[in-house]
Protein backbone atom coordinates (compact mmCIF):
# COMPACT_ATOMS: atom_id res chain seq x y z
CA UNK A 1 0.00 0.00 0.00
CA UNK A 2 1.54 3.72 -0.64
CA UNK A 3 0.23 6.93 -0.81
CA UNK A 4 0.44 9.80 -3.54
CA UNK A 5 0.72 13.06 -1.97
CA UNK A 6 -0.16 15.25 -5.06
CA UNK A 7 -3.54 13.43 -5.58
CA UNK A 8 -4.37 12.24 -1.96
CA UNK A 9 -4.95 8.72 -3.41
CA UNK A 10 -4.39 6.10 -1.35
CA UNK A 11 -3.23 2.78 -3.37
CA UNK A 12 -3.93 -0.68 -2.10
CA UNK A 13 -2.50 -3.78 -3.74
CA UNK A 14 -2.23 -7.43 -3.77
CA UNK A 15 -4.84 -9.48 -2.30
CA UNK A 16 -7.45 -8.85 -0.10
CA UNK A 17 -8.64 -11.77 2.25
CA UNK A 18 -9.63 -12.90 5.29
CA UNK A 19 -5.50 -13.38 5.79
CA UNK A 20 -4.66 -9.66 4.79
CA UNK A 21 -7.46 -7.61 5.88
CA UNK A 22 -5.84 -7.06 8.79
CA UNK A 23 -2.74 -5.70 7.99
CA UNK A 24 -4.31 -3.72 5.27
CA UNK A 25 -6.72 -2.38 8.19
CA UNK A 26 -3.93 -1.56 10.59
CA UNK A 27 -1.89 0.68 7.76
CA UNK A 28 -5.27 2.12 6.89
CA UNK A 29 -5.78 3.51 9.76
CA UNK A 30 -2.37 5.13 10.32
CA UNK A 31 -3.57 6.96 7.01
CA UNK A 32 -6.65 8.13 8.87
CA UNK A 33 -4.82 8.90 11.61
CA UNK A 34 -2.60 11.98 9.91
CA UNK A 35 -3.72 15.34 11.15
CA UNK A 36 -3.41 16.57 7.40
CA UNK A 37 -6.13 13.99 6.07
CA UNK A 38 -8.21 15.87 3.42
CA UNK A 39 -11.30 15.96 3.64
CA UNK A 40 -11.85 13.93 0.25
CA UNK A 41 -10.42 10.57 0.52
CA UNK A 42 -9.74 8.42 -2.52
CA UNK A 43 -8.91 4.55 -2.82
CA UNK A 44 -8.01 3.11 -5.62
CA UNK A 45 -8.50 -0.78 -6.24
CA UNK A 46 -5.98 -0.83 -9.41
CA UNK A 47 -3.56 -3.00 -7.91
CA UNK A 48 -5.85 -5.50 -6.24
CA UNK A 49 -5.11 -8.99 -7.19
CA UNK A 50 -7.70 -10.90 -5.88
CA UNK A 51 -10.83 -10.67 -3.18
CA UNK A 52 -12.30 -12.46 -0.87
CA UNK A 53 -15.97 -11.56 1.12
CA UNK A 54 -13.70 -10.29 4.22
CA UNK A 55 -13.12 -7.25 1.47
CA UNK A 56 -16.65 -6.30 1.00
CA UNK A 57 -16.22 -6.17 5.28
CA UNK A 58 -13.11 -3.86 5.05
CA UNK A 59 -14.77 -1.44 2.72
CA UNK A 60 -18.04 -1.06 4.76
CA UNK A 61 -15.44 -0.52 7.90
CA UNK A 62 -13.84 2.40 5.81
CA UNK A 63 -17.27 3.66 5.14
CA UNK A 64 -17.86 3.61 8.89
CA UNK A 65 -14.31 5.21 9.54
CA UNK A 66 -14.87 8.05 7.16
CA UNK A 67 -18.37 9.38 8.49
CA UNK A 68 -17.58 8.94 12.04
CA UNK A 69 -14.56 11.46 11.12
CA UNK A 70 -16.82 13.37 8.87
CA UNK A 71 -14.83 12.54 5.94
CA UNK A 72 -15.80 11.62 1.89
CA UNK A 73 -14.50 8.51 1.18
CA UNK A 74 -14.34 7.70 -2.61
CA UNK A 75 -13.42 4.12 -4.20
CA UNK A 76 -11.58 3.54 -7.47
CA UNK A 77 -10.60 0.75 -9.88
CA UNK A 78 -12.80 -1.63 -7.68
CA UNK A 79 -12.88 -4.87 -8.91
CA UNK A 80 -15.62 -6.77 -10.47
CA UNK A 81 -15.72 -9.70 -8.11
CA UNK A 82 -15.63 -7.32 -5.23
CA UNK A 83 -18.90 -5.27 -6.68
CA UNK A 84 -20.65 -8.77 -7.33
CA UNK A 85 -19.86 -9.64 -3.87
CA UNK A 86 -21.46 -6.42 -2.74
CA UNK A 87 -24.16 -7.24 -4.87
CA UNK A 88 -25.04 -10.56 -3.49
CA UNK A 89 -24.83 -9.43 0.36
CA UNK A 90 -27.16 -6.45 -0.61
CA UNK A 91 -24.43 -3.70 0.44
CA UNK A 92 -23.39 -2.61 -2.85
CA UNK A 93 -24.82 0.66 -2.01
CA UNK A 94 -23.22 0.88 0.60
CA UNK A 95 -19.77 0.43 -1.01
CA UNK A 96 -20.34 2.16 -4.11
CA UNK A 97 -23.10 4.85 -3.34
CA UNK A 98 -23.03 6.68 -7.19
CA UNK A 99 -23.15 3.35 -9.09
Amino acid sequence: MSTVAANEVLRIEGNLSYETIPAVLARTEEFAARPDLPQEIRIDFAAVTGVDSAAVALLLDWRRMALARGKTLVFENLPANLLALATLYGVAELIQPES
